[in-house]
């Protein structure tokens, strides 16, 4: 829980809540940027609620397009961080000395995940890569179902471009929901986190249930 309390705490100091708006957005969607960008590569971050988190705070806002910028901060930081993940990939399929950065992404995706995602991406191709950015702990089996599959950048790239953009809508629209609900940006913020995280486990407790 601790990782997207402090994710919801990173996207309040993000973006701006005082009079000197302008200037402290200048620092904060390069902040947001960065961490989210940061969080598709390493895939340890709760870049969800991150984004959850300051679409609350620029629900907020006075400034125009606010909750425009976040999200296309989001949408473009995933979608390099992704692709920067797939080129590290396929190198590491090809090199000695990048094989130790797949094995570490490899390390995330247990053996029966990646093999339903190769499953699922021979059945349904790109669909599936849009589905495994929305269902958590989804995107690295696909991703590397992907790898095996031999799939180029660019095509990777193509699926990953809606995979992305229905990403940070869906996440932006449960930071817009928490927003709406409370008048202080802080509580909005707590809502929005707590969405986002039971958004999360539902898939878990799904897979368990049926288990």
């Amino acid at each position: 829980m601790s990782g997207p309390a402090h994710a919801a705490t990173l996207a309040v100091a993000a973006l701006p809540t005082v009079p000197t708006e302008s200037a402290r957005q200048a620092l904060g969607y390069p902040s947001l940027f960065l961490l989210v960008l940061i969080g598709a590569l390493v895939p340890v971050v709760p870049t969800g609620a991150l984004v959850s988190s300051a679409a609350v705070v620029a629900f907020h806002q006075t400034a125009p397009f606010s909750l425009a910028l976040v999200f296309v901060t989001a949408a473009l930081a995933a979608f390099l961080g992704d692709g920067a993940l797939y080129w590290l990939g396929r190198r590491g399929m090809r090199s000695k000395n990048g094989s130790r950065w797949l094995e570490a992404i490899r390390s995330r995706a247990p053996e029966e995940r990646l093999t339903q995602a190769q499953e699922k991406l021979a059945g349904h191709g790109v669909a599936v890569l849009v589905l495994s950015r929305l269902v958590p702990a989804g995107r690295i089996p696909v991703m590397l179902a992907c790898l095996v599959a031999d799939w180029p950048l660019r095509r990777f790239a193509r699926g990953n471009l809606p995979a992305c953009l229905a990403w940070a809508v869906t996440y932006q629209v449960i930071g817009i929901l928490g927003g709406s609900l409370f008048k202080e940006p802080w509580e909005g913020v707590v809502a929005a986190v707590a969405l986002t995280v039971v958004v999360s486990a539902v898939p878990g407790v799904v897979r368990r249930l049926a288990r």
